[in-house]
């Protein structure tokens, strides 16, 4: 399954009204459709820089990554109050996920930069001999980078590394629903790259029309998979590829030898860290009916320990980005509250006929876009039948929404099954997560899920560091993306990995290639061609 709530409306409009009224506030511009026509020449000036070389050499790379170094380390306190304003993030929070995230991925590029760009030798085979073959890096060209609000310091400049790094221009078009961030990143990147380098695009719907319509080398986008397909079909229209980093469900196994604080605690702090509103947060928890008490209760410690016993008041604990994501997020609780939790759960509930119920949290005000770390626990999934391939019973009323759709918000649902493999069952009926989690301290149980599922990453033990390692790609698989990128998987994706060729003309063998060569000759040519 697929959904519109993956930290969406990168190429859309503001996702409702946030405490000031964002639609007011500079980060939104009054009249979209005048910075749309400001596109083509934003674009111009793009591809003008890249012509005239000013990021095209290795020491023109260099002094654009620490350019970027420059700019996150001189306006640290401006960056961590701008993402305090729009996601209530704390300092701790901000310099973890946000700005650190990227100081560490432009320390890795510099430090790699020459490794990368040395050309790779390619074995020439024996038929074409003498000669030598290599794989030459270069720069695509000009890439369109559309961020999402969540993160929008990582998400906007982290792929922007892998851009500089490969030797391109950027054009930047952040989401309008992150405006305080979004404005210090535009105001900020004139002054650091002077050269139109690098370009930021402020704007809503019209916006985002007017930049997709553009062509462009590369087209990064990080958002909700509804959003991706429209970002694909513009693409599409100039051959352009694309990287889509999207979102899905992602599951996380809770095993019976699971220590249970420990695995708790980081279970907990991986959801509800930036209120849930993350694309690699785990979207629920399986585990045997029989753990399901002591994992709940394991995971009201934690968030207590984490955030304190009323996380409204916690420096750290973020806020919901807006009333509409507000208003999605309490109507499911709301429905499970009230009588039509049983009802709508229909043929979906459990054995027992009930539906989901909240196991603990569900407090929120919507003045302050708060809401709490809430658990909901479901009844035992229930299968068709016992084929690998039957799909789970899922209720229909708002609180199966939980189970339907991606949850990004600070609701985690313990969904009980009876066995590591209907767990699995259950992870294969649903598309392909971007991260799937398995807390066991059996290896056995690692290696099943790891051979047994496909997602875009696999963690034991853990949640979300795997998105803070340089040398691991990030990237979906089927629904929840395509591509990759950190490290030098986002140096290869900005660039082309040109095949050169070099073959001397003295001596010439040729002549074993052209029409009239004798029959053993060709016999031998064959073989020759044959062992590669």
């Amino acid at each position: 399954m697929t959904s519109p709530f993956t930290g969406d409306d990168s190429a859309g409009v503001p996702n409702g009204s946030r405490p000031g009224d964002a639609t007011s506030r500079t980060g939104v511009t009054e009249c979209d459709a005048e910075v749309a026509g400001t596109v083509p020449a934003v674009v111009a000036r793009a591809r003008a820089a890249f012509r005239a070389g000013v990021n095209t050499g290795p020491d023109a790379r260099r002094r654009n990554l620490q350019a970027l170094r420059r700019m996150l380390r001189e306006n640290r306190s401006s960056f961590e109050a701008a993402l305090h304003n729009d996601l209530h993030k704390g300092r701790l929070e901000a310099g973890l996920t946000e700005i650190d995230a990227v100081l560490g991925e432009i320390t890795h590029a510099l430090r790699h930069l020459s490794s990368w760009l040395r050309p790779r030798r390619a074995r020439t085979p024996l038929l074409l001999a003498p000669g030598s073959a290599k794989l030459v890096p270069e720069p695509l060209g000009v890439v369109l980078v559309m961020s999402p609000w969540n993160y929008p310091v990582n998400l906007t400049l982290s792929p922007l590394v892998g851009i500089l790094a490969a030797g391109n221009t950027a054009v930047i078009k952040p989401s309008p629903d992150s405006p305080d961030t979004s404005d210090l990143i535009a105001s900020l990147v004139p002054t650091y790259f002077p050269d139109h380098c690098v370009q930021v695009v402020r704007g809503e719907l019209e916006t985002s029309r007017a930049v997709l319509r553009e062509r462009f080398d590369h087209i990064m986008f990080t958002g909700s998979g509804p959003v991706g397909r429209i970002v694909m079909e513009a693409a599409a229209q100039h051959l352009t590829p694309v990287t889509l980093e999207l979102g899905g469900k992602s599951p996380a196994w809770f095993d019976e030898d699971a220590h249970l604080d420990t695995a708790a605690r980081r279970l907990a702090w991986a959801k509800f860290v930036n209120a849930g509103q993350t694309c690699v947060a785990p979207d629920y928890v399986m585990t045997t009916p029989d753990r399901v008490p002591a994992l709940v209760a394991a995971l009201e410690r934690a968030v207590e320990e984490l955030w304190g016993t009323d996380p409204s008041h916690s420096g750290d604990y973020g806020r919901i980005i807006n009333t509409r994501h507000f208003d999605r997020l309490s109507g499911c609780l709301d429905e499970i509250d009230g009588e039509g939790a049983g009802e709508g759960a229909g043929e979906g509930a459990g054995a027992s006929g009930t539906g989901p119920e909240v196991a603990f949290g569900g407090v929120r005000d919507r003045d302050s876009l708060y809401m709490s770390p809430t658990v909901v626990t479901f009844p035992t999934a229930r299968f068709s039948d016992g084929d690998a391939g039957s799909t789970p019973a899922v209720g229909t009323g708002a609180g199966w929404a939980l189970l339907r759709e991606e949850i990004f918000g600070p609701v985690l649902p313990v969904v009980p099954v009876e066995s590591r493999e209907q767990a699995v069952q259950l992870v294969n009926s649903w598309d392909k997560p971007l991260a799937l989690y398995v807390f066991s301290d059996d290896p056995d149980t690692h290696r099943y899920f790891d051979e047994k599922t496909s997602s875009g990453a696999v963690v034991h033990n853990a949640g979300l560091i795997q998105v803070g390692i340089c040398s691991l790609p990030f990237g979906g698989v089927g629904a929840s993306g395509t591509g990759a990128y950190h490290g030098e998987d986002s140096f290869r994706t900005f660039s082309h990995m040109k095949p050169v060729l070099t073959k001397p003309l003295v001596p010439d063998t040729f002549p074993l290639l052209y029409p009239g060569t004798r029959e053993p000759v060709r016999r031998l040519l064959g073989l020759m061609q044959r062992r590669g």
